[in-house]
């Protein structure tokens, strides 16, 4: 069985205990919003522990950081995004973007609260953003970010 490398890349963050939400257009795809989406977004909890996982995790998925910047908490909590592209054979060439912040959304700590899950397998569930959260993070300034909207909010 050939396996979703976006659920590669979120069971690999399991393995490794990255603090994480799916955020952006995979998770609209989970909320019934169909949205052709070549990479995976995701926000993190920003803290030394939480980022060594994730470098650890990256590390698995033969990561490259592909623009500036560098995965640094000093980068992040100004609430820039570090992107990167993986290499490894069940992920070859995903892209991974990561945050830690979202332009008028909560903190980490509330988006967490407030996540939901869904069970993928019998033993393993991914870690989505919540809906409400999700909508304010797409009110953005670009218009297909906005039909997205429109479509999450009928799908719900």
């Amino acid at each position: 069985m050939i396996q979703n490398p976006i659920l590669k890349v979120l069971f690999t963050f399991q393995k490794f205990g990255v603090k994480s939400l799916l955020i952006g257009g995979q998770a609209c795809i989970v909320n019934g919003a169909a949205e052709f989406s070549r990479d995976s977004d995701f926000i993190i909890l920003c803290n030394a522990e939480n980022l060594k996982r994730l470098k650890k995790a990256l590390k698995l998925l033969k990561a490259k950081n592909i623009f500036v910047p560098p995965l640094k908490k000093e980068f992040l909590d100004k609430g820039h995004a570090c992107h990167f592209r993986c290499y490894a054979k069940s992920v070859e060439n995903l892209r991974i973007d990561i945050m830690t912040k979202l332009r008028g959304c909560d903190d980490f700590e509330k988006l967490w609260e407030r996540r939901f899950s869904v069970k993928i397998r019998q033993d393993k569930k991914i870690k989505v953003i919540g809906l409400e959260d999700l909508v304010q993070s797409k009110k953005t300034q670009r218009d297909k970010d906005w039909l997205m909207i429109k479509s999450l909010l009928e799908n719900d």
